[in-house]
């Protein structure tokens, strides 16, 4: 496994010095933001994709910092029921997509997206409940009329040019869980779309990243992984509930907040993530994505790096060998 920094928490410096300051904490491997709601600061890869010499200049920043790009993130929402809003995120992930295959990079991430609740409607429509029934007759018809169809076509689309698509296991959109993100790779039966867990939101939906990371891997579809905290404060989560709609700028007062490596479950429960993962056979990118509201930016991140760096397992497994047992052990 290898620690890596999602590239947009120095969305506001130009990108080479972003990447001065992620080498500077010993990280070689960075997720870019390509679009959607993350922004294109760093990346636009349609503009790239029509100048060479643009293409070069951004490829050059990495080679020449022995750093990597490891994915393409373009978090957006291409079923969204106003058209406009859909098209545009559409054209994200599809430019973002031809950028990685022309760079040679192996996945992009991004959302499934969530639909409204008929073809007038003009907000998406998350249900969270089986009752009242209406609420089933929305989720069937969001995945049978407009998930399943859109990530059919994009899946073989990504597939032509060799590029894997990680749909982001998050709240308030179809793919959240665990089964809907198996959902969605079994009903699309494409093998390059599969998911990014991040943590964070498994705990404060009460699912457990380490039986999340078991499920996924026994699918073959786990693609990325972000390393973020959480805390569940049971304090206010008793009075606004798991669903809780304040916004994330209230820092304290939230049933739950987003929190840096460590600073919402012990590295106990971290290394026991990153076991999960090894025995499971993913060995791929640990991206630090940094949205705690008590920290900075820098302080944030160094603490994560000093954190993953004592929980993370970077090497190839030791051979075990056999040793003889004594016959009369066997008797």
């Amino acid at each position: 496994m290898k620690i890596s920094i999602f590239s947009v928490v120095y969305k506001d410096l130009p990108l080479e010095e972003a990447l001065d300051r992620i080498k500077a904490k010993g990280v070689d491997s960075v997720e870019v933001g390509a679009g959607g709601f993350i922004g294109k600061d760093h990346c636009n890869p349609g503009e790239l994709l029509k100048d060479k010499e643009k293409l070069k200049k951004f490829s050059d920043a990495f080679k020449s910092r022995g750093m990597e790009i490891n994915c393409l993130s373009c978090h957006g929402n291409p079923v969204h029921p106003q058209k406009a809003l859909a098209d545009e995120y559409h054209q994200d992930i599809k430019d973002a997509i031809d950028l990685a295959s022309e760079l040679g990079v192996e996945k992009i991430v991004t959302f499934s997206g969530c639909p409204g609740d008929s073809d007038g409607a003009k907000y998406p429509n998350w249900p969270v409940s089986p009752f009242p029934e209406d609420f089933q007759t929305i989720v069937k018809w969001q995945w049978k009329e407009k998930l399943i169809p859109y990530w059919t076509e994009m899946g073989k689309y990504a597939e032509g040019r060799g590029v894997k698509i990680a749909l982001e296991l998050h709240g308030g959109y179809s793919v959240h869980t665990p089964y809907t993100m198996i959902k969605m790779r079994e009903e699309t039966g494409c093998k390059f779309i599969g998911g990014n867990l991040d943590p964070s939101h498994m705990w404060w939906q009460g699912i457990d990243p380490v039986k999340a990371a078991r499920y996924l891997n026994a699918k073959d579809c786990m693609f990325h992984f972000h390393a973020k905290d959480a805390f569940v404060d049971s304090e206010y989560v008793s009075y606004y509930g798991l669903t809780d709609m304040q916004s994330f700028g209230t820092t304290y007062g939230r049933g739950w907040q987003f929190r840096t490596v460590g600073y919402g479950h012990d590295l106990k429960t971290w290394a026991d993530i990153f076991s999960t993962l090894r025995a499971a056979g993913y060995d791929g990118v640990i991206s630090i994505e940094h949205e705690d509201g008590y920290m900075s930016t820098e302080e944030g991140l160094n603490k994560a790096v000093a954190n993953l760096n004592q929980t993370v397992i970077t090497e190839p497994a030791a051979s075990v060998k056999a040793f003889d047992i004594d016959d009369k052990f066997l008797a």
